[in-house]
C-alpha cells in the first residue's frame, strides 16, 4: 500500500506508463460523499471509495508565485515564454549534480553547468567558467561511475569528456536567456520542477513554479461512463493497486445497452441494480418480480413484431394487450358493427369489397337522396361517387359524396339459383351523412394463427377459440371479443427468473427504466443441457400505456376529415314554408312574437307554448313532423 499523499502530488509524480492505477480516497474536502459538478461531469468521492485511473490529459497549468503564495491557472496554449532561474547554491561534486538533476537530453536540451576552477582530466584542460552539458552517466570497466559531458573548445571545436562522479569542485548551474513555453516546460521532467521568471518582466519578475492540472479519466463503482475530474481536487489518496489487482468494478447498464450487446454475450446472469419505479404500464405477473438485487437470466435480445389489441367497451373494464407474433393460440374473425354509412366508408377503404347486412329498417327520404333500407338486405361496397341532389327553386343541383353499394335481398331458400340472385341485385347510392346500422358479413369460419392475421388489413375483430398451450394461463382465452388494432416493432430482452430459467418473458426496452449489471455466476443449468424455453407471448398493459403508445407513434399529419353533415332540404327551410292566404291576423301576430323572442345566446329556459295551429297549415305541420322523425 502506497503512502498517503494529496491527489495533486500523486498525479504529478505518476509515470503514465504504469497506468492503470487503483486509488483509495482517504480524506479531504470531498470526504462527505456529496455530488459535485465539475465542468459538466458529476463527481462523488467518499472516504473509502476506490477509483481506477485509466488515463491523464493535460488540462491546464497552475502557476504559483513563490514570494506571495498566490496562484492562478494558465491554458496550455498560452503563448508567453519563461526563463529558467538557475540555483544560487553551488554543487560540491559531480555526483551531487547527477543526484539532484535529471540526466539526459530531451527536446529542451540538458543540464548545463560551469566550474569556478580550471579542470584537468587526462591531459585535457577545461578552463574555468566553461559551459559543460551533462549527457549521461556511464560505468567504466573498473566499476567507476562517470558523467559524460559535452564541451565546446577553442575555434568552436566540440568534444566529449568523462568526469568521475567523485570529482570535487565548485560547480554552478549555467543561467541562459533562452525562453521556454508552457508546453515545453510541462513535457520536460528536468524543467517541470524548476523555477522560472516571465521573459516580459526580466529580473524584476516574481519567481514562478508550475504544476500541471490533469483531467483524470477513471472508472468507479456504479458509474456506467468513464468519470472525469481534475487532479486539483483537494483529496488525499493511497495507491492500493497491489492489494486490488483482481477487483471488478460494477458498471450499470440500461436495457437499451444490454440489447446492444453482441449475441455471444448471451445467455448470462444479471443482477437488478435499480428496479423500475412505479407501475404505470403493465398488468402482468412478471413485472412484480423486477425487484432490486433480484437475479435474472438473460437469454438474448432482438427486434420482435407485436400487435396491439384491446377488448370492446362493455360492462367489464376495457383491457389492453400487446401480443407477440409467436403467440400460439387460434382465432376466428368476428363480424364488425357499423353505426353509419360514414363508418362503413372508412372500413371499406381498408377492406375493399366489404360486405355487410342491414340490421335496422330505414325509410326513404327522396329530398335527401337517402334510399329505403330493410333488415336483412345484403350490401357490397363498390366505390364512392359524387351524386346529384335535389336543388332549390333556382334549379341548381348539389353534389353529395355517396357510397355506391350493390344491394341484394337475403335469400331464404338456399337452393335458389345464382342467376336469380343476380336478378335481385341493384346498385344504390348511400350519402355519407346517412345513418344506418350494419354488421359485417363473413364468409369463413376458419381458425387463424396470429401471424396469418397480421398480414391482413387492420383493425380486425376476433375471438380466441384455442388457447396457447405454451402459456400457463392464456389471458386471451374467454374474452368475448378482441380487436387487433395495429402492428409495431419492439426491441426486447428475453429474460427469466433464476429459479425458473425455462419460463421466459420479453422485456420491452423503451417502456422499462431499470439498470442491471452482469455477474460472473454460473448459469442455473448444466452446461450441456440448456432448458427448453417457454415464452410469455401475451402482456397485459394499462390504459396509460395504450395512450402513451399512440402519443409516441403519432405522426404530424392532417387530421381525418369529419363526417359530412346533413344539409337541410328545400322543404325544411323556414323561408320556403308555404303560407296560407286565409290565416288569421291573430295567429300571424302570435307567431311573429314567438320568433322575435328567440335569442342566439339563449341556451336554457322553458320553451314557450306553441301557438294554436290554423286550419290551413295543418298539412304543413304534418309534413315537418314527418321529416323530423326521419332525421332521428
Amino acid at each position: 500500500m502506497g503512502d498517503l499523499q494529496s491527489l495533486r502530488v500523486f498525479i504529478n509524480c505518476l509515470d503514465q506508463q504504469s497506468l492503470p492505477r487503483i486509488l483509495q480516497i482517504c480524506s479531504g474536502v470531498y470526504f462527505q460523499g456529496s455530488v459535485y459538478e465539475l465542468s459538466g461531469s458529476e463527481v462523488c468521492l467518499s472516504t473509502g471509495d476506490l477509483v481506477k485511473i485509466i488515463g491523464l490529459q493535460l488540462l491546464s497549468v497552475s502557476c504559483e508565485e513563490i514570494d506571495t503564495g498566490s496562484s492562478y491557472e494558465l491554458p496550455t496554449e498560452y503563448s508567453g515564454q519563461f526563463r529558467l532561474v538557475a540555483e544560487d547554491l553551488p554543487y560540491n561534486t559531480i555526483e551531487e549534480i547527477v543526484g539532484l538533476c535529471p540526466v539526459g537530453v530531451d527536446a529542451c536540451g540538458s543540464f548545463i553547468f560551469t566550474s569556478s576552477n580550471e579542470l584537468t582530466i587526462d591531459n585535457f584542460t577545461v578552463p574555468a567558467e566553461k559551459q559543460l552539458t551533462l549527457l549521461s552517466v556511464e560505468i567504466a570497466e573498473d566499476g567507476e561511475r562517470l558523467a559524460r559531458c559535452h564541451v565546446v573548445g577553442q575555434n568552436m571545436a566540440a568534444a566529449e569528456i568523462l568526469l568521475p562522479l567523485s570529482l570535487k569542485g565548485e560547480f554552478y548551474e549555467y543561467e541562459s536567456d533562452r525562453g521556454y513555453t508552457l508546453q515545453e516546460i510541462m513535457s520536460s521532467a528536468r524543467l517541470s520542477c524548476r523555477r522560472f521568471r516571465s521573459t516580459n518582466m526580466k529580473n524584476s519578475g516574481a519567481l514562478l513554479v508550475f504544476s500541471p492540472v490533469y483531467e483524470i479519466s477513471a472508472i468507479m463503482h456504479m458509474r456506467k461512463n468513464v468519470v472525469k475530474f481534475p487532479s486539483s481536487l483537494e483529496v488525499d489518496v493511497q495507491d492500493v493497486t497491489e492489494q486490488f489487482q483482481d477487483l471488478v468494478f460494477i458498471i450499470p447498464l440500461s436495457l437499451a445497452e444490454i440489447a446492444s450487446q453482441p449475441k455471444e454475450s448471451f445467455p448470462t446472469l444479471a443482477e437488478i441494480l435499480d428496479a423500475p419505479e412505479g407501475n404505470q404500464f403493465f398488468n402482468c405477473s412478471w413485472f412484480k418480480e423486477l425487484q432490486r438485487e433480484r437475479h435474472l437470466v438473460l437469454h438474448g435480445c432482438g427486434h420482435k413484431t407485436m400487435i396491439l389489441a384491446s377488448t370492446p367497451k362493455g360492462r367489464k373494464e376495457k383491457q389492453y394487450f400487446f401480443i407477440s407474433e409467436r403467440y400460439g393460440g387460434r382465432m376466428r374473425r368476428r363480424a364488425r358493427e357499423f353505426g353509419s354509412v360514414y363508418e362503413l366508408y372508412l372500413a371499406s377503404s381498408q377492406s375493399p369489397g366489404l360486405k355487410v347486412s342491414v340490421t335496422r329498417h330505414y325509410e326513404a327520404v327522396e329530398e335527401e337522396g337517402m334510399p329505403a333500407l330493410s333488415v336483412g338486405e345484403q350490401l357490397e361496397v363498390l366505390r364512392t361517387e359524387l351524386m346529384d341532389r335535389l336543388g332549390d327553386k333556382s334549379g341548381a343541383a348539389q353534389k353529395v359524396e355517396s357510397l355506391i353499394c350493390k344491394r341484394t335481398m337475403e335469400v331464404a331458400d338456399e337452393d335458389e339459383d345464382d342467376e336469380d340472385e343476380e336478378d335481385d341485385s341493384e346498385e344504390i347510392s348511400l350519402p355519407l351523412f346517412m345513418p344506418g346500422n350494419f354488421v359485417e358479413k363473413l364468409s369463413d369460419n376458419k381458425k387463424y394463427k396470429l401471424s396469418d392475421l397480421m398480414s391482413s388489413p387492420l383493425p380486425l375483430d376476433v375471438k380466441v377459440v384455442t388457447r396457447d398451450k405454451d402459456l400457463e394461463k392464456d389471458p386471451l382465452m374467454g374474452l368475448t371479443a378482441l380487436k387487433l388494432e395495429e402492428t409495431f416493432t419492439e426491441t426486447i430482452v428475453l429474460a427469466s427468473l433464476s429459479n425458473k430459467p425455462d419460463w421466459c418473458f420479453e422485456l420491452p426496452v423503451r417502456w422499462l427504466q431499470m439498470s442491471l449489471c452482469f455477474t460472473t455466476d454460473h448459469l442455473p443449468w448444466p452446461s450441456d443441457e440448456p432448458p427448453e424455453l417457454h415464452v410469455e407471448t401475451v402482456t397485459e398493459v394499462t390504459e396509460k400505456f395504450y395512450y402513451e403508445y399512440h402519443k409516441l407513434i403519432s405522426k404530424i399529419e392532417e387530421p381525418p376529415p369529419r363526417p359530412p353533415k346533413r344539409k337541410p332540404s328545400t322543404s325544411e327551410a323556414p323561408k320556403k314554408t308555404p303560407k296560407s292566404k286565409h290565416a288569421s291576423p291573430k295567429v300571424k301576430s302570435n307567431v311573429t312574437e314567438q320568433l322575435n323572442s328567440l335569442s342566439l345566446h339563449q341556451t336554457k329556459g322553458k320553451r314557450a307554448p306553441a301557438p294554436p295551429p290554423p286550419n290551413d297549415v295543418s298539412k304543413l305541420l304534418f309534413t315537418e313532423n314527418r321529416n323530423e322523425e326521419i332525421k332521428q
